[in-house]
């Protein structure tokens, strides 16, 4: 059953939860970091809450930027207060050694700057759920299926969306038959992109030019997630489109298009490139037809709605030389530092990186707790 909800009287509590058990733990804190630094404290009560890489909840310092310093990526400690999960008040309760467990009162909504496996995968979103407690962006179901590229990929075909060719590698597969999985990847022409299926931030991506390559290139992906994606490679220009779930009843809207220029001599949008400012640029508006630009939007969109996504997204398609679009992925919780692609769609839509975040803290209070 949904439950509306009631404006409390003090100011709305936020509960921003970042780090996590993961690769993407640096990739978190980063824009955790950005969301932090423009939240309206006139507003919202802000509680950081930190996840440590061993999994431990963790009360942490409201004011650091969780940047790059000196080529070091970011970490929650865990010597902040030790915090009990939500319970089913919605309450978060602080287990300082040797005292009283002592709550620090009801959070209104939470926003997850989570990345990766056990959290933008929908473990966090069902355990809020569980709780019933708002929270910002995607439900259980599309955070599982944007997180999963092989299923993210059938439901979009099945959508009748553009989807290039690709072949999943399992781990049982992978172990006892690995020669019918290099037969059907080859089936897929040279050269391939070889990522694991549940990660991001581009984390375990190469490029393999022949079978020698790819079984280096599969073992690398399964470093990070047992089950892999093989794709035919595209070649086109990388276009991106963020998409926005609307206050009120009005369908989602799509960002300007934009287009990402890799610096140097990187063969696609790696980590470094995503992360390090000095590697990547975005065009945007994308230099491309306009009836290609409103293609990308439309598409963008039929994307989020296929998904049943909420809140926020990015949808990646590659714009080929013939004018094809093809869709690569939709991310539910995109890269969220202020320099990151889908805050700068926005931006160069007229939307600020401040008036994102309350867009999407005003949608999560919005919306019923419950099914919906």
């Amino acid at each position: 059953m949904n439950e509306q909800r009631e404006v409390p009287s003090r100011p709305i509590r936020v509960a921003v939860v970042f780090g996590g058990r993961n690769s993407e733990h640096a990739v978190s804190l980063m824009g955790a970091g950005s969301v932090l630094s423009v939240i309206d404290r006139s507003r919202y009560e802000v509680i950081p809450v930190g996840i440590a890489q061993d999994g431990r909840w963790v009360l942490v310092s409201d004011g650091q930027s969780y940047a790059i310093e000196e080529g070091e990526l970011p970490v929650v400690t865990e010597s902040g207060t030790a915090l009990a999960l939500p319970s089913d008040s919605g309450s978060l309760v602080a287990l300082d050694p040797g005292q009283i467990p002592r709550s620090l009162g009801e959070v209104d909504v939470v926003f997850p700057m989570l990345h990766g496996p056990f959290g933008e995968d929908g473990t966090i979103q069902g355990l809020l759920e569980m709780a019933g407690v708002r929270y910002v962006g995607s439900g259980v179901l599309a955070s599982a299926v944007g997180m999963d590229k092989a299923y993210m990929k059938l439901v979009l075909k099945a959508a009748g969306l553009p989807v290039g060719p690709f072949v999943v590698v399992r781990d049982r597969d992978w172990r006892t038959d690995r020669g019918r999985v290099l037969k059907e990847v080859e089936e897929l022409g040279w050269p391939v992109f070889v990522k694991p299926a549940r990660a991001g931030s581009s984390q375990g991506i190469s490029k393999a030019y022949d079978p020698e390559s790819l079984e280096t290139a599969i073992e690398l992906a399964r470093e990070h997630d047992p089950k892999v994606l093989v794709e035919a490679a595209i070649v086109g220009r990388e276009i991106e489109c963020a998409v926005l779930e609307s206050l009120g009843d009005a369908p989602p809207e799509a960002s300007v298009p934009g287009e990402v220029l890799v610096r140097g001599e990187r063969e696609f949008f790696d980590f470094e490139a995503k992360y390090y400012p000095d590697q990547m640029a975005l065009d945007a508006p994308a230099d491309i037809p306009a009836e290609a630009a409103e293609a990308v939007r439309a598409m963008a969109v039929q994307a989020f709605e296929a998904l049943s996504c909420e809140g926020l997204s990015r949808v990646d398609f590659f714009y080929t030389s013939s004018g094809e679009l093809v869709l690569n992925e939709i991310n539910t919780m995109p890269g969220f530092t202020s320099l990151s692609v889908a805050p700068q769609l926005w931006a160069a839509t007229g939307l600020s990186y401040a008036e994102l975040v309350d867009r999407l803290l005003q949608l999560a209070l919005d919306r019923p707790a419950g099914l919906r």
